[in-house]
């Protein structure tokens, strides 16, 4: 697992960037349920934190870690913004421009506003501020990886929530990715609201594949 450094902000810090926010997502590849992205400020003391050694790429950590390092980002970090784009638009617009939409979105609730950006994989041609499209930036760079964590929380709460709306789908368990438990119960039950139509397995329960 690598661990993440702070070697992309050290080197925008060196340029005289202050506010450098990372900006992820989480919930590009589910079948149901929302695109989330959140954009995270930190500052160059927050090294000095017992829990920054901590931070890893969301994907990497116990369900139990990510829940409490989002403890700590919401109580120590600069700003942080959170983006929701639901699985309506994202069968309007597509997936790769519903993420986009959830980072612009993310980066607007920041306040301060940041000086830089770095952003896992994309660029966000729309915000009009310098940035970075780091490749396997959730995996490489503190600021990114910090932001999944924010995103991927966030969503797992949203598809906790939802699966009290929409009962039977298990969505607490598998927070709407393509198991084999969830694929069962779409074959058994049809799509509900949340599902993604444009998603294939949905679309072939749907028949519209």
């Amino acid at each position: 697992m690598n661990t993440p450094t702070l070697n992309e902000e050290q080197a925008q810090w060196k340029r005289g960037y202050q506010l450098i926010a990372g900006v992820d997502e989480a919930g590009r590849g589910p079948l149901a349920g929302p695109v989330v992205a959140a954009a995270v400020i930190l500052s160059q003391e927050h090294k000095n934190k017992k829990w920054f050694k901590m931070i890893a790429d969301s994907k990497a950590l116990t369900a139990l870690r990510r829940e409490f390092l989002f403890e700590c980002l919401n109580r120590d970090a600069i700003s942080l913004g959170v983006g929701v784009i639901d699985s309506v638009t994202i069968d309007m617009v597509g997936i790769a421009k519903a993420t986009r939409l959830a980072m612009q979105a993310a980066v607007k609730q920041l306040n301060p506003v940041p000086d830089y950006l770095l952003i896992d994989y994309f660029r966000l041609p729309e915000v009009k501020l310098p940035q970075k499209g780091v490749l396997d930036g959730d995996s490489l760079c503190f600021s990114i990886a910090a932001a999944s964590i924010v995103a991927k929380v966030t969503r797992d709460r949203m598809m906790v929530d939802l699966d009290k709306v929409y009962p039977g789908y298990f969505f607490s368990d598998h927070k709407g990715y393509s198991t084999e438990k969830h694929l069962e119960c779409l074959k058994r039950l049809g799509a509900c609201p949340i599902h993604r139509r444009s998603f294939q397995p949905v679309r072939d329960v749907c028949g519209d594949g």
